[in-house]
């Protein structure tokens, strides 16, 4: 029973939706464990682009069944428009190649009000959410309030519970963040109205759905979002998305044993980057961040937001090894460095000219470090068209040992292009060849 996780070892947007897309040409199914429509996947298949924020990213294969796990927090219009899109683009959407899981959350509007008014009380303190009430709506699971996918069954109770939340969080507007804005309840009885005509023939167990399927060695992808250092717990807080993006989180997620996991993929950029606000110590302001962000047109998926960009940091990816537990590291964006002359590398952090044995646990403090850098020789060489792992340039496979001596893992996938073939595979990366073959 071959079963792997993919999730990103930076601060998302790593490329995991390209990568999960390539990884079920031969999975039998794909599921998503965490996370909302806060991420956003973008693949490229034949020159068209497929732009995904809560759909997992093996709906183009359609042999492939794609689940979304309790772990998720769903809000209907987008997943319903997604659905709707996918549809027109000619993908076949059923309740036979869809199950979104009956304890999964959802998203209401007055969550993303909830979101946007309080950045907007944070003034110059905010913390650069996406405003899309991921944050409220998972801690409403939290609290034991919030309104599950499965309620969408329950006729009248639902509606009930639909409006406790919404005075609920009508007083909470009004009497905490001093807002202007009201909750609108009769525009949310009319989306959740929506979402049970359209929504519930595909509702299920996602949990008991993979326990049969590991019972008869079907291949499962657990796909993640976002990235480890936006994970909830172990991310640079306060700067971080509502839920665990480690890939601990498929067992929570996706009502899983952990023993069910053969092998763990951490997704990372040749470089870095972020978006919004938070620490970000290999950050590169001058003319070379410039360039990466045009060349990787580093523009998020879902907000439109232009990414910050910096060097690689392989202290930061060193942390994204021990709390994965990774088994392997695929390397994606290789082609945007193309040109560089020279290639920083960052190999730790000093603060107060001490060396640092892991990132710091305060933003405040990692705002603080003083990056260490190597320097490596870039390549001149166009990638985009290599077939083969050893034609790539002799710099390039270089850069990567280099990386996979520091961070005690091998680099068995290099990415280079957005399109699904544009995919090379170390002589370290037979399992997870072994899922496309």
């Amino acid at each position: 029973m071959p079963a792997l996780v993919v999730v990103g070892a930076q601060w998302g947007d790593e490329g995991k939706g390209k990568l999960v897309d390539y990884l079920t040409s031969s999975a039998d199914f794909v599921a998503r464990f965490q996370g909302g429509n806060n991420a956003g996947h973008t693949l490229v298949v034949d020159g068209r682009k497929t732009k995904l924020s809560v759909m997992p990213s093996g709906i183009l294969r359609e042999e492939c069944i794609c689940l979304i796990g309790a772990g998720v927090v769903v809000n209907p219009d987008v997943l319903i428009q997604e659905i709707q899109d996918l549809r027109a683009a000619g993908v076949s959407i059923t309740p036979a190649r869809l199950v979104i899981d009956r304890d999964a959350h959802i998203i209401l509007e007055c969550h993303g009000q909830v979101d946007r008014a309080r950045e907007e009380r944070k003034g110059d303190k905010r913390i650069g959410t996406t405003g899309r009430g991921i944050g409220p709506a998972y801690e409403d699971r939290a609290s034991r309030t919030g309104i599950r996918v499965g309620e969408l069954l329950q006729g009248a109770a639902l509606f009930e519970h639909l409006q406790e939340v919404c005075e609920e969080k009508d007083k909470y507007l009004r009497a905490v963040l001093e807002s202007d804005v009201r909750v609108d309840f009769a525009l949310e009885k009319k989306r959740l109205e929506r979402a049970v005509e359209l929504l519930s023939p595909y509702i299920g167990n996602v949990s008991l759905t993979l326990d049969r399927a590991v019972k008869r060695n079907a291949r499962i992808v657990f796909e993640g979002a976002q990235g480890t250092l936006l994970d909830q717990a172990h991310g640079t807080v306060p700067f971080v998305t509502s839920s665990h993006t480690i890939a601990g989180a498929v067992t929570v997620g996706c009502g899983v044993g952990a023993r069910v996991i053969d092998y763990t993929l951490g997704v990372a950029k040749a470089y870095t980057t972020r978006v919004g606000s938070g620490p970000f110590p290999t950050e590169e302001l001058g003319a070379s961040g410039d360039a990466m962000r045009e060349r990787g047109a580093e523009f998020g998926t879902v907000t439109g937001r232009s990414r910050r960009c910096g060097w690689f940091d392989a202290f930061a990816l060193q942390r994204a090894v021990r709390l994965n537990g990774l088994d392997g590291v695929a390397m994606t964006k290789l082609d945007v460095l193309s040109g560089f002359d020279e290639l920083k590398v960052c190999i730790g952090y000093k603060k107060n000219g001490i060396d640092l044995e892991d990132l710091p646990t305060l933003a405040a403090e990692l705002e603080e470090v003083v990056p260490q850098y190597i320097v490596l020789k870039g390549w001149s060489e166009d990638v985009s068209k290599i077939s083969a792992w050893e034609d790539l340039p002799a710099n390039l496979i270089q850069y990567l040992k280099i990386i996979e001596e520091i961070v005690a893992c091998p680099i068995v996938i290099a990415s280079i292009g957005a399109e699904r073939e544009s995919t090379l595979f170390s002589s370290a990366g037979k399992f997870v060849k072994s899922f496309v073959d």
